[in-house]
């Protein structure tokens, strides 16, 4: 089954609509966010379950960045979600001054984020000069 809805006798079928080719800087942007999501999760449990932080700081703010994650990685499209995306590193870093562990996994994400925004916009740009 293709998903389509079969055409009547009188009606022609319809071709399947075509999906939108995305960017470099959309796939490894959403690539990132999503490891880093899962890594910042765990974090916040772990520090929950250590009590290193108060319960409500601990999973209120591991809540909140997670939901800022998957906005930024519903949003990858737009530049929207790219700004959303270097914020998330902002905060990931910051969090570094309640757990000094963050600091690493936030270099290290905000690392990996930046080259991949670099990167890839630099290949889909030229990917865009070649098709013309």
């Amino acid at each position: 089954m293709t998903g389509e809805t079969p055409a009547g006798p009188d009606e022609p079928a319809k071709p399947p609509r075509a999906r939108r080719q995305r960017t470099l800087r959309e796939s490894l942007g959403s690539i990132v966010l999503g490891f880093e999501l899962i890594v910042v999760f765990l974090g916040a449990l772990v520090l929950f379950g250590l009590k290193s932080l108060p319960a409500w700081i601990a999973l209120g703010g591991g809540a909140v960045v997670v939901v800022l994650m998957i906005v930024a990685i519903g949003l990858m499209r737009n530049r929207v979600g790219v700004v959303l995306g270097w914020i998330v590193q902002l905060v990931v870093v910051a969090a570094g001054f309640l757990v000094p562990a963050f600091f690493i996994v936030g270099a290290i994400f905000t690392a990996m984020w930046t080259y991949c925004m670099i990167a890839a916009s630099r290949i889909d740009r030229n990917n865009r000069t070649e098709t013309r």
